[in-house]
């Protein structure tokens, strides 16, 4: 019986991957999602509980087991959210008749606001990073554009030769789940990827690779490369030592708030598929205005 059982899972999670891979999810979400089916299935199994035969009582026995290891919020959210997935195929493909896991809410998560940098830190960082060697050239032109255009640390390493368009003063992006949005780069990062281009990367390039910014062996950056370099040059400034690059991303999109931008606007250039991922800059910038009154207001 076990080893009958452990076949449907294997099927099921086959049937989940298949379908993640032609919703084109990227390969860093489906990894985790495989990791937590996988962990999910090896526990029904072993009580010899088939994907029909799971239902919320079961879910909440192995996510009370998740709590009880300590595993964080954040973490078991997104094992549910994989669940929600698995279930959700298995109904589509007519397996069973509902989603289990959708009627299990997920733990609350810690409401922790985003680290946003003042614009003078902002401007103390990337001025800090000098423009004389190939390598010094590359890191200015990286973090200026990351700053500029909001960029994730794996949207500014997938960028090419092609996707900066100068005449239009703008950049082609590659974001999440394959989908491509066009956003404008200021003219600090412009000047600086020209310097780069010009003076920097014929030195690096090997001619193996088309990535934008390469690394000192002329292959494209990682991601774990572009927060090496960033904490390199945050502790050169103050009250920035560990300093990570999405923290540019949220001042990115906090500065333009603070601007007045629209937040639909904001976040289209972000690429968030929704607005309620938005909404954490008004929190941001809600907070600031909360400090700036209790610190100025006689009677706060």
């Amino acid at each position: 019986m076990p080893d009958e059982v452990a076949d449907i899972w294997s099927a099921a999670l086959r049937g989940f991957e298949a379908d993640l891979r032609r919703r084109a999810v990227a390969e860093k979400t489906r990894r985790a999602y495989a990791i937590d089916t996988e962990q999910f299935a090896a526990w029904a199994a072993a009580r010899e509980i088939v994907p029909a035969g799971v239902d919320v009582r079961a879910l909440r026995r192995y996510v009370a087991g998740l709590s009880e290891r300590g595993l964080a919020p954040a973490t078991i959210s997104r094992k549910l959210a994989a669940l929600r997935g698995l279930f959700r195929v298995q109904v589509e493909l007519g397996a069973r008749a509902e989603n289990p896991a959708e009627l299990l809410s997920s733990p609350k998560k810690p409401q922790r606001l985003p680290r946003v940098l003042r614009p003078d830190e902002v401007a103390g960082l990337l001025d800090r990073i000098p423009a004389t060697t190939p390598l010094e050239l590359r890191d200015r032109a990286l973090f200026e554009l990351a700053y500029a255009s909001g960029l994730r640390a794996g949207e500014l390493v997938s960028l090419e030769l092609e996707s900066v368009d100068f005449d239009a003063e703008a950049v082609r992006v590659e974001g999440k789940g394959g989908k491509t949005r066009i956003v404008p780069a200021g003219e600090h990062a412009l000047r600086a990827l020209e310097r780069y281009l010009a003076r920097a990367r014929p030195d690096l390039d090997q001619g193996a690779s088309r990535a934008l910014f390469l690394s000192k062996s002329g292959r494209a950056l990682s991601t774990s490369d572009v927060r090496r370099r960033l904490r390199s040059w945050a502790r050169r400034v103050p009250a920035l030592d560990g300093l990570h690059p999405h923290a540019l991303r949220h001042s990115f999109a906090t500065h333009l708030l603070e601007g007045g931008a629209d937040l639909r606007a904001i976040q289209e250039l972000l690429g968030h598929a929704t607005i309620a991922t938005t909404q954490v800059y008004t929190r941001v910038e809600s907070a600031r205005l909360r400090s700036a009154y209790v610190s100025a207001h006689p009677r706060a």
